[in-house]
């Protein structure tokens, strides 16, 4: 397994005559396979809400949907279940998949009582999981459908900071239209993982397939990228990087001097990772300047061995006294991508604030950077939650998370109706 690593920037080339420029660099990386590569063995940890709330349906189908994912474990790889209301416990002990049988009647045994301790559930989660991650590929799956009322949400998000610490990556699956999307948001964030919304019971199923889809795919772990500027360059100060795909999200940079690190997670075979930088240079003279340098750090569980490094690729620009611009388009399509978020993030700044007027205006804008990129779902989403601000009306929980989703991702659900005119 090796690295797949590429440099985009925005434009590659540079005004001699201009005393400051930005630019945005894209970086892409994944996780390349040979063809002796097989699948890595999975530790897999499900942290199940079963409050009073989940009672019935919501609580059967998620019952299914882990079944299902049982089915599709090899006896190599490891499992366990944590289930918590306002308090938490263990259902499966970490194990491998030898007694599917056994596993299963742990998870149908499951009832709907009691109240919601997410931090609770993800602790035990954390610790449980910690048990079978060595030279394994380790997610936990944590699901809730309510607010956190007897827990804490700082103490969450500190969890999912050990979480990605004990290099656990951490999804977190909203069930319904009554959970917090910045608590579950962060979360993942924290432990470079993914956020999903379950909106109806039955889309449980396709949710959990997916992401083991994803966890299955791993192919290299605990992954870093390390940038090193020469003083001509800097990263800018406020939000100086975001992951675009495959969602988006703002990620936390170490910075000693002029060298950079992005804790990145997991590296899949099967999709890139892509990152968008934002870059400052301060005047150059004319000619060709290497003004940084890109490696990748990174374990592979297959071989056992950690801390390996990538070959740097340097970082070129062309500085010219007749200046031409020299944009790229896939680096543009990231910049979008960062822009429908960063619009919508506005948008749900404004509503909070009681300004609807100002939050329908940034949705209306995130809906045309949508339809740039090609997303007509999602500027549908976007537009018809503008329009329904502008004549008076609420969002409703529902629309508030879907406005959310579309924000971070590409929807890949076919829509019926015609792309808004934004």
């Amino acid at each position: 397994m090796r690295i797949d690593l590429s440099l985009l920037l925005s434009d590659q080339n540079l005004d001699a005559g201009a005393p400051t420029s930005q630019r945005q660099l894209r970086v892409a990386v994944a996780a390349k396979a040979d063809e002796a590569d097989r699948r890595l063995p999975l530790n897999l940890c499900l942290v199940l809400d079963h409050s009073g709330s989940m009672d019935g349906q919501p609580l059967e189908t998620v019952k299914s949907a882990a079944l299902g994912l049982i089915d599709r474990l090899g006896e190599d790889d490891r499992l366990s279940v944590i289930a918590f209301d306002h308090k938490a416990k263990i259902i499966i002990e970490n194990q491998q998949v030898r007694n599917g049988a056994a596993i299963a009647k742990g998870i149908e045994r499951l009832k709907a009582e009691g109240g919601t301790a997410i931090d609770e559930g993800l602790k035990l989660g954390i610790q449980e999981a910690a048990k079978g991650k060595e030279d394994r590929v380790s997610h936990i799956f944590l699901l809730t459908d309510g607010e956190n009322e007897h827990g804490d949400n700082d103490r969450c998000l500190k969890l999912g900071t050990v979480a990605s610490d004990y290099k656990l990556t951490v999804h977190t699956l909203g069930f319904g239209d009554h959970w917090n999307q910045d608590v579950l948001e962060a979360i993942a964030s924290a432990a470079q993982g993914s956020l999903s919304y379950i909106e109806n019971p039955n889309e449980a199923l396709q949710t959990f397939s997916q992401l083991f889809q994803r966890m299955s795919s791993v192919g290299l772990t605990n992954a870093q990228l390390l940038l090193e500027l020469e003083p001509p360059a800097h990263l800018a100060t406020v939000k100086p990087v975001a992951q675009v795909s495959p969602e988006t999200m703002d990620l936390t940079v170490q910075t000693q001097g002029q060298n950079y690190e992005v804790r990145l997670g997991d590296l899949m075979t099967d999709q890139e990772r892509v990152l968008l930088l934002n870059l400052y240079l301060d005047q150059l003279p004319p000619g060709s300047h290497v003004i940084g340098q890109v490696k990748i750090r990174y374990d592979d569980p297959a071989s056992g061995q950690t801390n390996l490094l990538s070959e740097p690729l340097p970082l070129t620009i062309q500085v010219q006294t007749q200046y031409q611009p020299s944009t790229d388009a896939q680096v543009q399509e990231s910049i979008l991508s960062l822009a429908k978020y960063r619009q919508t993030q506005i948008a749900e700044t404004k509503l909070k604030a009681g300004d609807r007027q100002g939050a329908a205006t940034m949705l209306q804008t995130a809906a045309k950077t949508a339809l740039q990129m090609g997303d007509k779902n999602g500027a549908t989403v976007l537009q018809t939650n503008a329009t329904r601000l502008q004549s008076g009306q609420d969002l409703s929980e529902g629309d508030r998370k879907k406005t959310r989703m579309v924000s971070k991702t590409t929807l890949q659900v076919p829509s019926t109706e015609s792309p808004p005119s934004a």
